[in-house]
């Protein structure tokens, strides 16, 4: 499912104002072949497709592209639906945590060996490779991707005599403290943000869920799962956040806007909703990506982005491959990263946003980036989400062992469709 912090981020600094199924006018080409893309609302600028558009049919005068945009509310029937064969397009722009649920219809092109051959899939950043490819089969080429970072007070930190951001889980944890003193929460962090938790599970070895040989079991019992629920545990407790809520109830940006919170966990787009709250905090803020266990790199954090791929049913399935060559290759990639402070698709083409502080400290993040389990159920999890029950329950006193199995009893149930 894509991620919903990226709906907040791309509506920020897009300016796309199209309804759903609406078409992205051009110069046009001659119309021997067209070429139907769906974009997702607010995936990119109007100006983004407009220079695309225009320099494409320009370098392939026999291609014209049309672009249809459609909305997230409700795109997972209707992209299965035109992978069956109704309305066909020839690229679709999807969630890369989708790519599992479509490739399970069987109606999805192989793009291993074009990915391969053209695109340097060997430099892709795992968090958007791995969720796009199934059983060693590449169907999802990654496209962009954000995740997230550490939000701080620079004031905060200067106060408590803190003058660099923490490289180390250790460190992190001591600045905070340092921080969490006089009326200042060191960490807003609310109870049930199961992503960050997902960050620090990684870290340690552990997952959200695996397979089996094909037999898909929650994990959240591990040894390693348990390890990173301490963690959450210990950096949760630094700050006044509700241990039955997540980020939304209350606005995480409202809390921290108030002034006394020296540190959030979100993505750099929350940062000019909190400006926007108190003006008085612009300039203030800075970023640094979510440390790890040592200062060799930083912690691990859920890329939400998106892939594009290339229906079996398409009726321009070669074209429709060129097109997706082109966005998913260095000169359109690095594009789309300056004009959407979008994390690209490879991290040595994050050098073209190193000037801006949120997206630079994005994209170091990104380098640690991995996407949730890669089982086309994973959405009824998410819908459901047993994660969050349970880490409210382990941060109100129980028993993290026999919680930690409840909620992989039922994670377990979804994944087997139950």
């Amino acid at each position: 499912m894509k991620n919903r912090m990226l709906v907040g981020a791309v509506a920020l600094v897009s300016t796309v104002a199209l309804g759903g199924c609406g078409l992205i006018p051009g110069s046009g080409g001659s119309g021997d072949e067209k070429v139907t893309i769906w974009l997702m609302k607010n995936s990119v600028t109007a100006d983004f497709l407009d220079r695309f558009k225009k320099s494409y049919e320009e370098e392939h005068p026999s291609i014209e592209l049309e672009f249809k945009i459609q909305e997230w509310s409700g795109i997972g029937p209707k992209v299965l639906e035109a992978l069956g064969g109704k309305d066909t397009p020839d690229v679709i722009e999807v969630g890369n945590t989708q790519v599992a649920q479509y490739a399970e219809s069987g109606n999805l092109r192989d793009l291993t060996l074009e990915s391969m051959r053209d695109l340097g899939s060997e430099d892709w950043l795992p968090g958007l490779a791995e969720p796009g490819s199934i059983g060693g089969v590449q169907y999802g080429i990654p496209w962009y991707a954000a995740n997230r970072v550490v939000i701080y007070n620079k004031d905060l930190f200067e106060a408590a005599g803190i003058k660099n951001p923490p490289k180390t889980r250790a460190q992190w944890i001591a600045d905070t403290e340092e921080l969490n003193r006089d009326g200042i929460q060191g960490m807003y962090l609310p109870g049930q943000n199961w992503y960050v938790l997902a960050g620090f599970i990684w870290d340690e070895g552990g997952e959200l869920a695996s397979d089996k040989e094909g037999d898909w079991q929650g994990t959240l019992g591990t040894p390693a799962a348990l390890k990173g629920m301490d963690f959450y545990s210990r950096l949760q407790s630094l700050g006044e956040g509700p241990k039955d809520a997540d980020e939304e109830k209350p606005p995480q940006v409202d809390v921290f806007a108030e002034g006394n919170v020296a540190q959030i966990i979100s993505t750099p787009s929350s940062a000019p909703l909190i400006e926007k709250k108190n003006p008085e905090l612009k300039g203030k803020l800075g970023y640094f990506p979510i440390p790890g266990k040592t200062a060799k790199a930083p912690g691990s954090v859920f890329t939400g982005g998106s892939d594009l791929i290339v229906p079996q049913k398409a009726d321009q399935r070669s074209a429709g491959y060129e097109v997706i060559k082109a966005l998913a290759g260095t000169k359109w990639q690095e594009d789309l990263a300056r004009t959407m402070n979008y994390v690209p698709n490879k991290p040595a083409l994050a050098r073209v946003i190193e000037g801006e502080e949120s997206t630079a400290a994005m994209a170091e993040g990104a380098t640690r980036g991995h996407a949730t389990p890669n089982s086309p159920q994973w959405a009824a999890v998410e819908a459901d989400n047993p994660i969050k029950p349970y880490m409210t329950a382990v941060l109100q006193g129980g028993d993290p062992a026999t919680e930690a199995k409840t909620a992989s009893d039922k994670i377990t149930a979804l994944l087997a469709g139950s």
